[in-house]
């Protein structure tokens, strides 16, 4: 789908009818999640529940394909707990599923979600597939095929009808008489065929990365038909340039010290460092930058610039974008990293350890003479990456900090790392990472005992350039 397209859809949904009468229905497999490179289905020779659960995440199911898995579930979670099996479904999307996810699905949910509208996750699958997508994307309403239980332990039969076909329409229409919804006026987005009694229920039916007869079906009724990128996992080529970027990054932050190791300097030395390791990293890996806003990471100078956090490769674009004269904050975890471990703290890094949260203002404590004295600071408020684009609560402790040292905070926000790396892994493909640069933010003013209302509206600034992107030609590096 081209960029336009998405816009076009978003402002669609932003300028059709608000309020939460209005639903989005999205079907997973296809819809939000890539279906793991459209595989058919076939029953495994195993019955292990885990194995039962990732093998079913399939793109374009048949009748028979589907026959196949429900019989084949029923029999392999049976005698296993409703508790075991929602750990089972957790682990593997913190493991894999994640990945899958598509970008474009959580901008269309973001701005339904905006829009007021009642959004809801529907799918012929179980629960315990669902529930953790469901969760990631801050969806509450999922339909799904119940497997039926006694006591807490699933006996083995499908509990009521299942979501399969006119189950799925039939299921979303008694939702919508529950809950008062107004399907004339609501949405509904799948890329199957099997899905068309679903699509034929609701006012503004949408294709996704449409089936041949889908795709036929939607030219005839004149269906708006979105394109989505493809969530493939990391292949040959992959790998081998993340570990010739690697030895860029060692050779580019070696040759950086050297090439100031005569000033004797060691902030001099460190802003090399940064520059040329990163510069050779992101040119190895056939990454490019694209800012926008690029003159608010020049000044004003010193300042705390905030980043949303989704991909360990963030260490590499915001040093680039920043382009010297900044330090960090980091997880003491990071210092176990043989890689950038060192490498951070050659560059003043600051760490912090997590499991002791009564001593985290002391240890932030020696980042304000940092600030004080002239160096600025790269921190992510989230504390941590992110499963998906959204971006998580916003801890305080950068904008004390910030408050403490008399320096503005300055937003930068970054699109499209976590499709060049997801977030637990160190495997990077080629492609385009967006960063836009926002105005500095003056926090003196704040009352320091209560900015949960400021930090929430600095936390929305991201929300909102990452729906609505923000000058979408930005400067290149």
């Amino acid at each position: 789908m081209s960029p336009a397209d998405l816009a076009s859809r978003l402002e669609a949904i932003r300028t059709g009818p608000q309020g939460r009468q209005v639903a989005a229905i999205f079907d997973v497999s296809g819809a939000v999640l890539d279906g793991y490179a459209r595989r058919r289905y076939r029953r495994r020779g195993t019955d292990d529940p885990g194995a039962v659960l990732r093998e079913s995440i399939r793109d374009h199911l048949t009748d028979g394909e589907y026959s196949r898995f429900l019989q084949h579930a029923a029999h392999a979670l049976a005698g296993h707990t409703e508790t075991e099996l929602g750990e089972l479904g957790a682990g593997l999307f913190r493991r894999s599923v994640y990945g899958h996810l598509y970008p474009e699905a959580w901008r269309l949910i973001t701005a339904h979600r905006a829009a007021g509208h009642t959004v809801v996750l529907v799918s012929s699958l179980t629960k315990f597939q669902i529930a953790p997508v469901a969760a990631a994307l801050g969806v509450d309403r999922v339909l799904c095929t119940e497997m039926a239980s006694q006591d807490g332990v699933l006996t083995g039969y499908v509990a009521g009808k299942t979501l399969w076909r006119t189950g799925k329409a039939d299921a979303v229409r008694a939702f919508a008489a529950a809950d008062a919804i107004d399907l004339t006026r609501s949405y509904a987005y799948s890329d199957s065929h099997a899905d068309l009694p679903l699509l034929t229920s609701v006012g503004n039916p949408v294709v996704v990365d449409a089936s041949r007869t889908l795709a036929a079906v939607a030219a005839e009724k004149d269906w708006p038909e979105l394109t989505f990128r493809p969530r493939r996992e990391p292949r040959l080529g992959d790998y081998l340039r993340t570990i010739a970027a690697l030895v860029a990054l060692l050779g580019g932050a070696i040759t950086g010290v050297v090439s100031r190791c005569h000033t004797r300097r060691r902030r001099d030395m460190a802003d090399a460092l940064m520059d040329y390791g990163a510069g050779a990293t992101l040119r190895v890996l056939g990454v490019r930058l694209r800012v926008t806003g690029a003159a608010n990471a020049r000044a004003p100078r010193p300042a705390v610039f905030l980043f949303n956090h989704q991909s360990q490769f963030d260490v590499i674009i915001v040093p680039k974008v920043l382009a010297g004269g900044v330090t960090g904050i980091g997880k003491k975890e990071l210092t176990r990293n043989p890689i950038f471990g060192p490498l951070m703290r050659f560059v003043g890094v600051t760490f912090i350890d997590r499991s002791h949260p009564a001593t985290a203002k002391a240890q932030l404590a020696p980042v304000v003479d940092t600030l004080r004295g002239g160096l600025s600071i790269a921190v992510a408020p989230e504390g941590t990456r992110s499963y998906t684009p959204e971006v998580g609560p916003f801890k305080k402790g950068a904008f004390h900090i910030a408050h403490q040292a008399g320096v503005p905070v300055i937003p930068v926000v970054i699109r499209n790392a976590g499709e060049i790396s997801w977030r637990n892994s160190m495997v990077a493909r080629r492609g385009t990472v967006d960063v836009a640069v926002l105005d500095p933010i003056d926090v003196s003013g704040w009352d320091p005992e209560d900015m949960d209302v400021e930090v929430a509206r600095v936390r929305q600034l991201y929300l909102d350039a990452l729906v609505d992107w923000p000058n979408p030609e930005g400067e290149q590096m």
